[in-house]
């Protein structure tokens, strides 16, 4: 009874008929023993036992899982074994798995970063100091009452600055880029250009003069980088382009014109005056000397002296101590006054004696014996070049020479006269 009973309750759970094979059987290979065992009690045939029959159903989707384990399995080796690796290994060794990707810069980006930093060595920080007196003890001190910039002229010690920079200083002191700072001593200037140059004792290696280049060939859009020290800012870079050629301003210490001024839009702001313009080469074209702002601050509208001026000039003053210019010798009428007798020209207020002009016959204006004026001679020519104003009597004048001969042509009441003037320097340059 046992015995049926028990034959029963096999038969409800095995199949006496061989075991088939598995789908996938043959590419995941299981030991038949797994498969197919002897039962205790039963007949010697094969009876199959269904072990885990139902997922080998999907036994393609049980290998794909079985193979992604392994593979992350071997990851996970790997990871830790390379770790593992590093941890022991040493930091320079180490440091060849860091990759670092370098920083890219544009080709016209690149150019800018070389041309600040060959000439960054060339400029310098101008200090104003004035002395002061202790209204208590009485004891003399400096004080720093404004500053610009500079640039190495030579090998010599020159420096290059604008005249206003160093106006009524008591003493000078000149910081180059290492930050090393000399005492400065002026070796000449010249108002009339607001042009001045100073000399330090440096050593030679600490000296890099700025490359000197041209502006008779500028052009309008070019592209101008200036380098200064604004607002107390040292070694600041602006760029910008050549806005207009051939602008016209006037020295801030003698009102005289400065001809063919380079006009730009690169930011110039206080502190800038004396620094260098240069092109997209490197080389010096103008030094940055006055902005047009209502503000004070840079509006976009900037004006440098070009180079050409600047490098006469320097060679007078590096030579001589002096810029030897040609005088008439003359006091002259504000301009708006001349517009409002209704005549062109400049008028002569004084001629001294012993001046050119004097010398030459030229009358001034002056008062009669019962206080009214007369008017003195109104230049209209030099050399045939009309003069309507004072900016054009001081442009001819620059293109002379002291001992030049020249004809002016003035209205002497209502003739016209030509007379000629020997031109001389001025009484403090002879």
């Amino acid at each position: 009874m046992a015995s049926s009973s028990h034959s029963l309750a096999s038969s409800a759970f095995f199949s006496t008929t061989p075991a088939r094979k598995l789908p996938g059987s043959d590419r995941f290979p299981l030991s038949k023993s797994l498969l197919c065992r002897k039962i205790p009690g039963f007949s010697s045939s094969t009876v199959s036992v269904p072990v885990c029959c139902s997922n080998y159903a999907s036994s393609d989707e049980k290998f794909s899982s079985g193979k992604k384990i392994v593979d992350s399995i071997f990851v996970a080796c790997t990871s830790v074994a390379l770790s593992f690796s590093l941890f022991l290994a040493d930091v320079d060794s180490a440091s060849a798995f860091v990759v670092t990707s370098p920083r890219k810069l544009q080709t016209d980006e690149l150019a800018t970063v070389r041309l600040f930093q060959e000439n960054t060595p060339s400029v310098v920080y101008i200090t104003n100091l004035a002395s002061r007196q202790d209204m208590f003890t009485l004891d003399i001190f400096e004080v720093p009452q404004g500053s610009g910039s500079g640039f190495v002229w030579d090998k010599n010690g020159h420096i290059v600055t604008n005249y206003h920079v160093i106006r009524g200083a008591s003493d000078l002191r000149v910081t180059l880029a290492d930050q090393s700072t000399y005492d400065a001593k002026v070796v000449g200037f010249d108002q009339d250009k607001d042009v001045a140059v100073l000399r330090i004792d440096a050593p030679i290696d600490k000296l890099r003069p700025i490359p000197i280049g041209i502006s008779a060939d500028l052009l309008v859009g070019q592209k101008v980088f200036a380098i200064g020290n604004p607002f107390g800012l040292d070694h600041t870079l602006t760029t910008g382009v050549i806005s207009g050629l051939r602008r016209e301003i006037n020295s801030a210490a003698t009102g005289r014109p400065i001809q063919d001024v380079i006009q730009t839009d690169a930011a110039i702001n206080p502190g800038n005056s004396g620094g260098p313009l240069l092109d997209s080469s490197g080389n010096l074209i103008g030094i940055n000397t006055a902005i047009y702002s209502p503000s004070g601050a840079s509006s976009g509208v900037g004006f440098s002296i070009p180079v050409d001026t600047v490098s006469g000039i320097v060679d007078q003053l590096v030579q001589f101590g002096k810029v030897t210019r040609p005088i008439l010798g003359i006091k002259f009428a504000p301009d708006q006054s001349v517009e409002q007798l209704g005549v062109t020209g400049v008028l002569v207020l004084d001629a001294p004696p012993n001046g050119p002009a004097g010398k030459a016959g030229l009358l001034p204006t002056k008062r009669d014996s019962y206080g009214r004026l007369i008017l003195g001679d109104i230049i209209t020519s030099i050399n045939g070049k009309k003069v309507t104003n004072g900016t054009d009597l001081y442009r001819i004048l620059d293109q002379c020479k002291v001992g030049e001969k020249v004809i002016v042509e003035v209205l002497r009441g209502d003739q016209k006269e030509k007379i000629p003037v020997v031109l001389e320097p001025k009484p403090d340059e002879s």
